[in-house]
């Protein structure tokens, strides 16, 4: 039996995850704001419930996430970007996530396999981007693939088996999606969730610092 920590576990994608894991006969402790009270935007809330929690876990999973803020829609073009937009989009999407990192990384084994997963999205790559807008919310996910790229350097100096990478699901059919799935291929929330757990499953330490889609296969930085 695996121990599994997701943050964002109440969401689509995180819930589906903490139900496939558990159907495995895996230990699942699921964190989020709408449950817990976990604030991804306030440090003090982070450290506080990260704080609280007794490792190791061999999997340490962040689904947390959001296209909109505050009803603010992804643009169009960068003459409808605005500071606030943007910034909250960093706060959550990126700022968080590290934050995550920085408590909980002492939660993973040190003497063998621990995987640090953050969820990202295809639209977050510099290299894949051909047709532009979404700017904030494309910012903040290349960002957080940064953050991830940076984090595996430091954390396989003190866990030499960790895994550290960013991963995207797919487009999943999820209320956080709904509005822009339009003729997009989608699947269930159950699937996606499958699909990432095979791709953690099948990860070595040699991908460590990597950026995967739903059937494992590379995405361009």
């Amino acid at each position: 039996m695996k121990q599994i920590l997701i943050i964002g576990a109440s969401g689509g994608v995180g819930s589906a995850l903490a139900t496939a894991y558990a159907a495995r006969g895996d230990q699942v402790t699921g964190l989020s704001r709408s449950v817990d009270g976990l604030d991804l935007t306030d440090e003090a809330s982070i450290q506080a419930h990260i704080g609280g929690l007794n490792g190791p876990f061999d999997v340490v999973l962040i689904a947390s996430g959001a296209l909109e803020i505050d009803g603010a829609e992804p643009e169009k073009t960068i003459k409808s970007i605005t500071q606030k937009a943007m910034m909250d989009q960093f706060a959550l999407n990126a700022v968080g996530p590290a934050l995550v990192l920085r408590h909980a990384a002492d939660l993973l084994p040190r003497d063998g396999r621990g995987v640090f997963a953050v969820l990202s999205a295809r639209v977050g790559s510099i290299g894949d981007n051909k047709i532009g807008g979404w700017i904030s919310y494309r910012s903040a996910k290349a960002a957080v693939n940064q953050i991830v790229h940076t984090a595996s350097i430091e954390l396989a100096r003190s866990h030499k088996h960790s895994i550290c990478v960013a991963l995207h699901p797919g487009t999943v059919k999820t209320p956080f999606t709904e509005k822009y799935l339009a003729r997009h291929p989608a699947v269930e929330a159950s699937e996606a969730a499958e699909n990432l757990l095979s791709v953690i499953d099948g990860l070595g330490v040699k991908d460590t610092g990597q950026f995967f889609d739903w059937a494992g296969k590379p995405v361009p930085w």
